[in-house]
C-alpha cells in the first residue's frame, strides 16, 4: 500500500476514521473497486457512530462495540489499512504525499479529506482550561464524563442547541441537577423555529431543567485548577460542579488552508466533492459543499454518509453530482424529533398538531416554496415531508394548515 512514501499506483489514502472516511472505503469495496486504500485517524479506535456517544452510551445503555461501524476482521478481509492514533502534519500537493507526525510519509495518487470538526471551546481566560469542563465530540469525552456525572451533581450546559439539550435530558435521567443558559433569545434559535423550540423548552422545564434564555458567560470561577461555579452576564453567581460547553464547531481545515487549497469556513468543494486539486477529495462535516445558489456545510451522520458514498462512486468512476437530501433527528428524554430538508431563509412557518398528545410539526417555506419540516413525536409528517422534499414536490401550504387533512394528500 502507500507505505513510506512509495507510489503504488491507484492508492487512495483517506485522512479521516469517522463517519464519513469510512462511507468511502466502504463503498468502494461494495462497489468492486480493488484500489489500495489507507485511512489515517487520529483517534485509536475504529471508526464508530458518534449520535449514541451523548446519550445510549453515557447512560450506559450501549457498550462501545455495538458502536463500531465494522468489527476489525472486516478491515483485514477488505484490504483497508489502517493507520490509527496518528495524524498528518503536512499535506504535499506537488509530491502526492502526506507526511505523518512520526516523519513517515504517505503517498496517494487520490486522497480524500474527511476530517470532521472540533468543538468549540471557551478561552482559557473565561475559565475554559479548567478541570470538569467538558466538550462531547468522541469516545474520550463521553467515558470522561461518565466517571463524573452523578446524582446531586450540579451541571451548567453552556449553549441551547442540540448537543446542549441531548446532555441536558441525559443528565436529568441520571439525577444532576442542570441550568442551561443560552445567549440568544431563545434555544435553537439558529436552527429552528420558535414552535419547534418552545416545544422542546417545555419538555425540559417539565423534567426540572432550569433554562435561562438572553444569557451568556461572563466566566467560570475555579479553585485549585477545578471549576466550581460561574458568573453569568446578568452578575448572577451560580455553583457548578461540572460544565458541558455545546457552542458549536468548527471544521477541520487546517491540513487544506495550509496546502493551498480553497477554505471558507470548511473545504470547498464542488457538486462531486472535488477540492480545488482534482486529485483530492472532501465529504462530511470539513466540507463546504453547494447549495442552491450559495453553499452549506452540513454536521450530520446522513451528510457524512452520503456525500462519502459519493465520493465513492465519483471514485469508481460515475460523475454523477451529489444532491444532499438532508435529515436529521434528536433523542431527548421521550422526546424524538425528526427534521428533513434545511430551513435557510425560511419567511414562514406552518404549525401543525399530530394525532398523539404533544406531537406537532413544523413546516417551513420560503416565498411560498416548501423547505423543510420538524417533526415531533410525529412520524407520519416526518415521512411525508422527507418523501416530498425527496421526489422535489411542494407541500400545499392548505393541506398542511388544515387539521382535518389527511396528509397522504400531499403525495397523491
Amino acid at each position: 500500500m502507500a507505505q513510506g512514501g512509495v507510489y503504488v499506483e491507484n492508492t487512495l489514502v483517506i485522512v479521516g476514521a469517522g463517519q464519513a472516511g469510512f462511507s468511502v472505503a466502504a463503498k468502494l469495496r461494495a462497489l468492486d473497486d480493488q484500489r489500495p486504500i489507507t485511512m489515517v485517524g487520529l483517534a485509536p479506535d475504529l471508526p464508530y457512530q458518534r449520535p449514541p456517544l451523548s446519550k445510549k452510551y453515557l447512560l450506559g445503555e450501549m457498550t462501545f462495540d455495538r458502536l463500531l461501524l465494522r468489527p476489525p476482521e472486516w478491515y483485514e478481509q477488505n484490504r483497508i489499512g489502517l493507520r490509527l492514533s496518528t495524524w498528518v502534519e503536512e499535506l504535499d500537493r506537488v509530491a502526492k504525499q502526506l507526511r505523518l507526525q512520526d516523519g513517515s510519509l504517505l503517498a496517494y495518487d487520490k486522497l480524500v479529506l474527511a476530517t470532521g470538526s472540533t468543538p468549540r471551546h471557551l478561552p482559557g481566560e473565561i475559565g475554559g482550561t479548567l478541570a470538569g469542563v467538558y466538550t462531547i465530540r468522541d469516545k474520550a469525552d463521553a467515558d470522561h464524563l461518565a466517571t463524573v456525572m452523578k446524582p446531586g451533581s450540579k451541571l451548567l450546559i453552556i449553549g441551547g442547541g442540540y448537543i446542549g439539550l441531548e446532555a441536558a435530558a441525559v443528565a436529568r435521567h441520571l439525577g444532576l441537577e442542570v441550568t442551561l443558559i443560552e445567549m440568544a433569545d431563545r434555544i435553537l434559535a439558529r436552527v429552528a423555529a420558535r414552535e419547534t423550540a418552545s416545544s422542546i423548552r417545555a419538555v425540559h422545564e417539565a423534567h426540572g431543567v432550569t433554562i435561562r434564555e438572553t444569557t451568556g458567560l461572563k466566566r467560570l470561577i475555579g479553585m485549585d485548577g477545578a471549576v466550581t461555579g460561574a458568573e453569568l452576564s446578568d452578575g448572577t453567581l451560580l455553583d457548578a460542579d461540572l460544565v458541558i460547553v455545546g457552542i458549536g464547531a468548527t471544521a477541520n481545515d487546517g491540513l487544506a488552508r495550509a496546502a493551498g487549497l480553497a477554505v471558507q469556513n470548511g473545504i470547498v468543494v464542488d457538486d462531486r466533492a472535488r477540492t480545488s486539486d482534482p486529485d483530492i477529495f472532501a465529504a462530511g462535516d470539513c466540507a463546504l459543499l453547494p447549495w442552491g445558489e450559495g453553499s452549506v456545510r452540513l454536521e450530520s451522520v446522513q451528510n457524512a454518509v452520503d456525500q462519502g458514498e459519493a465520493v465513492a462512486s465519483v471514485l469508481a468512476g460515475a460523475e454523477v453530482p451529489y444532491r444532499p437530501k438532508p435529515w436529521f433527528w434528536s433523542d431527548q428524554y421521550d422526546l424524538k424529533l425528526q427534521t428533513a430538508g434545511l430551513n435557510l431563509g425560511y419567511d414562514e412557518t406552518i404549525t401543525r398538531r399530530g394525532q398523539r398528545e404533544g406531537s406537532l410539526s413544523v413546516w417551513y417555506y420560503r416565498q411560498g416554496r416548501f423547505l423543510a419540516v420538524d417533526a415531533i413525536n410525529d412520524a407520519k409528517a416526518y415521512v411525508a415531508g422527507k418523501k416530498l422534499l425527496e421526489m422535489g414536490r411542494e407541500a400545499d401550504p392548505r393541506v398542511v394548515a388544515n387539521p382535518d387533512a389527511d396528509l397522504k394528500q400531499l403525495l397523491a
